[in-house]
């Protein structure tokens, strides 16, 4: 099932950051020949009659395309009969609408899945800004583990990120409902040294009793278990105030992505980078199954999360990206003359490669 809803989620998302270059390639009058969900082999396609592009699913699922008329210029596109519904010879500001169309419809995407988020009732920390300013608009607080130390009684005992605590007893002591709270549990915890702890845990919609001993060293001074906690409730707008808060929110995103992106680029050419951060379609797929564990409105955000990523990827003017072809575009301005077609195209086959 992860599966199948990551293929889902991965077609949602090349099917907008296409649609986004086929809706601005159709509206400035350039030819387009194929939109294709998939990499070929094609299995299977469809084209209407009276129209010049053909729809195609292809066997390789990971990503989709537009076939442009000129896109990749080659010589029917820069003078052939048809030349003049090429993308090659539309004006350049054009072609770069054209390119980072992909681009802003994920952006737009992100923005309306975060919204939508927000008038469902997006998890949100009771301490966060956005949560202090809406007071009112939050509700069904609990404690939420947001983080486990490594090697602590908390990692060992199976307890997880994401897990909500309903209860915490010791002896005949217990913290249940509204007491359950990170001081309390934090001062809870050390009230009873190393006494075994049993916790009531919901992951999911599963209700788990665990039961460990707090230890010392794994913070200074004091036992304890090894989690981080936060209130979390869930953060509930009206229409306009989500889409306004939705557009600010996808703004932070895309810029903490950015200079995340940006820093590991960094680390990576000047040898630093921790290359297991790096994750792929199976990694992705790992977390897919970990958000849907959690919730769909969990993995509405992921998703969220993954078009403004596919945004900012998109931006960096490597060969084959969209921010290589603009680029391209762009040094075209400046000379004056456009690159050669078999130099373009090769650099961008190595670069897709």
């Amino acid at each position: 099932m992860t599966l199948i809803i990551f293929l889902v989620i991965l077609a949602v998302l090349v099917l907008v950051h296409e649609f986004g270059h086929f809706i601005i390639a159709k509206l400035s009058g350039i030819r387009v020949d194929e939109f294709g969900l998939g990499f070929p082999p094609r299995l299977v396609s469809y084209k209407p009659k009276n129209s010049e592009t053909r729809y195609s699913l292809n066997l390789i699922p990971f990503g989709g395309f537009v076939s442009i008329f000129g896109e990749n210029p080659d010589a029917a596109s820069i003078s052939g009969e048809d030349s003049k519904r090429s993308f090659v010879n539309k004006p350049k500001l054009v072609q770069v609408a054209v390119l980072i169309a992909g681009i802003v419809f994920n952006i737009i995407f992100a923005w309306l899945l975060i919204s939508a988020g927000y008038v469902a009732g997006l998890p949100s920390s009771v301490s966060d800004t956005l949560s202090t300013q809406y007071p009112s608009s939050i509700n069904n607080v609990h404690l939420v583990v947001t983080s486990i130390s490594p090697k602590s009684p908390a990692e060992m005992a199976g307890i997880q990120v994401g897990d909500d605590i309903l209860s915490v007893t010791s002896g005949k002591d217990s913290l249940q409902g509204t007491a359950v709270t990170p001081e309390n549990l934090q001062a809870f915890v050390s009230a009873h040294g190393s006494q075994p702890v049993t916790i009531v845990d919901l992951r999911g919609k599963q209700q788990l009793t665990i039961t460990l001993t707090p230890k010392e060293g794994v913070v200074a001074g004091r036992p304890a278990i090894g989690i981080g906690m936060d209130m979390i409730g869930r953060l509930q707008l009206p229409f306009f105030k989500a889409l306004y808060e939705g557009a600010k929110l996808t703004g932070h995103l895309i810029e903490a992505t950015a200079v995340g992106l940006g820093d590991f680029i960094y680390r990576a050419v000047t040898g630093k980078a921790d290359f297991s951060q790096v994750t792929g379609p199976v990694g992705i797929e790992g977390m897919v199954g970990n958000a849907r564990q959690l919730g769909w409105i969990y993995l509405l955000s992921f998703t969220a999360l993954i078009s403004i990523n596919l945004a900012v990827i998109n931006l960096i003017p490597f060969p084959a990206l969209d921010g290589g072809r603009i680029l391209f575009v762009i040094i075209e301005a400046i000379k004056g003359s456009r690159i050669n077609p078999k130099i373009a195209n090769a650099v961008n086959s190595v670069g897709f490669v």
